[in-house]
């Protein structure tokens, strides 16, 4: 893997995205860009991020719309537009990736897949105490420091015990479905456009699994990276769920598995004719 582009989204969580990207510039993979899709944010994020350009050293792209409610989809599509690499790694903009983050994705990286990793939700108590010096020692992912730090003991952490040689078995033999998963995910570009990218009539729940139902449908297998693809997932309120789009969503992914198909009309396209 010569290089590839890391995507992830954001909306006016500042603070968050600051962490993630102190992730990013800590990764041992280090050929890569950043684009942060920007789903309408307000000043302060373009802010942070010219600030991080400074800070990190990273190549970081700014690809943003006007807030106009929930459009995840397509600032997802805009974002691919602007990368110019052949791999595309995803993430969200609340996941602070561990060093090897990357290293794993680039790695898997296969014609004809496309890899699925996994998060590690935190509650709020522990997603606050993470500092920058937490995450660039990679303590932030060791188990006694979170549990120190607010995580419930009752919370299974295998995800992030587990040795290279154990994540390998582990990825072999869950029984966890292989789905894409756009807080960790990656794939080639071009079979990404051959679906047409996300669907943007989804609205928030399951609108990533969606799109690795069509690449399935196009031929692209699911290739887990489950145990050794791992970030930490920051806690947030979300307002924006409702139940009745999470449905709609459901149904379409459905409609689209039972009847085998790969592309969506309302994709990428729709950008290119504006």
């Amino acid at each position: 893997m010569n290089e590839l582009t890391v995507i992830f989204t954001t909306y006016n969580s500042p603070d968050w995205l600051e962490k993630v990207l102190w992730g990013f510039s800590c990764q041992r993979f280090k050929a890569f860009k950043v684009i942060v899709a920007d789903d309408g944010s307000g000043p302060e994020t373009a802010q942070l991020l010219e600030r991080m350009r400074g800070e990190t050293g990273m190549e970081i792209r700014h690809v943003w719309h006007k807030d106009d409610g929930f459009r995840k989809c397509r600032i997802l599509n805009k974002a691919i537009l602007h990368a110019d690499t052949d791999y595309l790694v995803f993430t969200d903009g609340d996941c602070i990736p561990r060093q090897d983050f990357l290293e794993v994705h680039a790695e898997n990286a296969e014609r004809g897949h496309y890899v699925s990793g996994s998060y590690y939700r935190l509650p709020m108590e522990t997603s606050k105490a993470i500092q920058r010096d937490d995450i660039e020692s990679g303590r932030c992912f060791d188990v006694s420091w979170l549990r120190r730090h607010g995580l419930p003991r009752s919370q299974k952490t295998l995800k992030l015990k587990a040795t290279p040689r154990q994540a390998r078995i582990l990825n072999r033999f869950t029984f966890t479905n292989c789905i894409f998963r756009g807080s960790n995910a990656s794939a080639w570009r071009d079979d990404l456009m051959a679906v047409n990218g996300f669907d943007e009539r989804m609205q928030y729940g399951g609108l990533d699994r969606e799109i690795g139902v069509r690449l399935v449908n196009a031929g692209v297998r699911p290739k887990h990276a489950r145990y050794n693809a791992v970030c930490l997932h920051l806690d947030h309120p979300r307002g924006y769920k409702d139940a009745d789009m999470v449905a709609s969503n459901r149904a379409l992914r459905l409609h689209n598995q039972k009847n085998s198909i790969a592309r969506t009309e309302h994709g990428i396209e729709q950008l290119l004719d504006g």
